[in-house]
């Protein structure tokens, strides 16, 4: 019998209507699996940590992800209606972070599965590494007993690289598009959902990229500009001479010569970024970039920092023309949070640990462990946060002097305790199990007991 606590499943409720009756009973367990597991999060795993590993067969866990009836996206759009409405403020832009990650897997007849470059690698040697690689859009939220900033994941594609023959002759392959195609395809069916609301897309150089082209007015995005990048100046008025108008202007000096240039007009501006205020010297120019067209103006801001070498830092290309330049400094420093949120996801979470291997088991797994860790800081933020967590946490750790926040683990390791004391009900006069005697060591240990 599957026990959950009630705020929990007030919460889970909300997206019934995304599965039929029996695949919503299946949905509830493994979603507890996934938060109780603190072993191997395989698709097993999740039956272990649901206590239902000798009351249901492992089938039904498996068809769950391979052949039953519901909808990653759909599942990951009301979610995120539902971050939104709750957790970013009313009138203000929602601001979205796309990036890419790497999840390593073994075996040669996995689905999708290919040599990676490995960001994250130590050596050269790790450089590569054999595994799925997914692009991801997630929402960056604030909350109020936090002093980070959050990326909740919502959005998910399995990426899969062309064959070297059409990726050197450019060529547009639908069956397999680039991370770039796939996060404009995915920005497109949130911008769908949440209706009239404004829209921030932050992503690194990588995502810089003329699928961009033919935004909405009210989405903006914001990425890193390369240093070898050609901006040209706005198109000219009209001379009153026969012939189509320019739709170019002359072409800009490079970035490096703009920033070494004298006459170079710079502003000092105060930042808050990666949880410090700086002082940075900022260029801005406005300007056309090719990628985009000449139908998309584009503002580039260079970014100094006085204690370092001459020349500068980071350069950011947007399409975002009201804020100021801190303000785009500050809001491609919140695009960090997808990166904490990918290393949680990988380390703490279990995300990846699934052992499936066909196509439609694969492209379902990630995005439903990936959307259970959102579901978590969620249950946290409405039903678990309390004051005296941290001093709490402080008291059994004092080693700990300067943590005022939760982190996920402990978020984590809240949640798990709310669910097995569900699972003991007042009055039964019965010893637990060994099983339940472990499970319950397990928990504590997880949270620093």
């Amino acid at each position: 019998m599957l026990c959950l606590p009630s705020s929990l499943n007030e919460l889970l409720l909300l997206f019934s209507p995304c599965f039929t009756r029996p695949t919503f009973q299946t949905f509830r367990a493994l979603m507890v699996g996934q938060i109780s597991q603190t072993g191997l999060r395989a698709v097993t795993g999740m039956l272990v940590g649901a206590r239902l590993s000798g009351v249901w067969h492992h089938a039904r866990a498996h068809r769950f992800f391979s052949h039953a009836r519901w909808d990653p996206d759909e599942l990951g759009l009301r979610l995120a209606v539902l971050i939104v409405e709750r957790y970013c403020e009313a009138g203000a832009p929602v601001l979205v972070a796309v990036d890419d990650t790497l999840l390593k897997r073994l075996g040669r007849k996995i689905h999708a599965t290919c040599w990676h470059h490995d960001v994250t690698a130590n050596s050269h040697r790790a450089a590569f590494a054999w595994g799925n690689k997914w692009v991801v859009v997630g929402i960056v939220v604030r909350l109020a007993f936090l002093e980070r900033a959050l990326c909740l994941p919502v959005l998910f594609r399995l990426w899969r690289p062309r064959p070297k023959h059409a990726a050197r002759q450019r060529k547009s392959d639908p069956e397999r598009p680039t991370k770039p195609e796939m996060a404009r395809e995915m920005l497109d069916l949130l911008a769908a959902r949440l209706g009239d609301r404004d829209i921030d897309i932050v992503g690194d150089g990588a995502y810089a990229s003329k699928v961009w082209r033919g935004l909405p007015e009210r989405v903006s995005v914001t990425s890193r500009l390369r240093d070898d990048a050609a901006i040209y100046d706005r198109a000219p008025s009209r001379t009153g001479e026969k012939g189509r108008p320019a739709k170019w202007g002359e072409r800009l000096q490079g970035l490096a010569e703009i920033a070494t240039d004298p006459t170079t007009r710079w502003v000092q501006e105060s930042v808050r970024r990666y949880g410090k205020t700086e002082t940075l010297t900022l260029c801005v120019i406005d300007c056309l970039w090719r990628p985009l067209g000449s139908d998309t103006p584009a503002r580039v801001v260079l970014v100094k920092d006085t204690s370092k070498p001459s020349g500068y830092q980071l350069a950011l290309i947007t399409t975002n023309l009201t804020a100021t330049p801190g303000q785009l400094v500050e809001l491609y420093s919140e695009r960090w949070s997808i990166e904490v949120s990918f290393e949680e996801a990988k380390e703490l979470f279990g995300v990846g640990h699934a052992r499936n291997r066909t196509q439609r088991a694969v492209e379902r797994t990630v995005p439903f462990q990936f959307l259970a860790m959102t579901l978590t800081i969620l249950w946290y933020a409405a039903s678990g946060h309390h004051p005296n967590t941290v001093a709490e946490h402080r008291a059994r750790a004092p080693w700990y002097r300067t943590k005022t926040t939760p982190s996920f683990a402990d978020m984590l390791a809240k949640l798990r305790r709310v669910i097995i004391a569900t699972q003991y009900h007042p009055g039964q006069d019965q010893t637990p199990t060994p099983q339940q005697i472990t499970q319950v060591q397990h928990a504590w240990a997880a949270a620093g007991l």
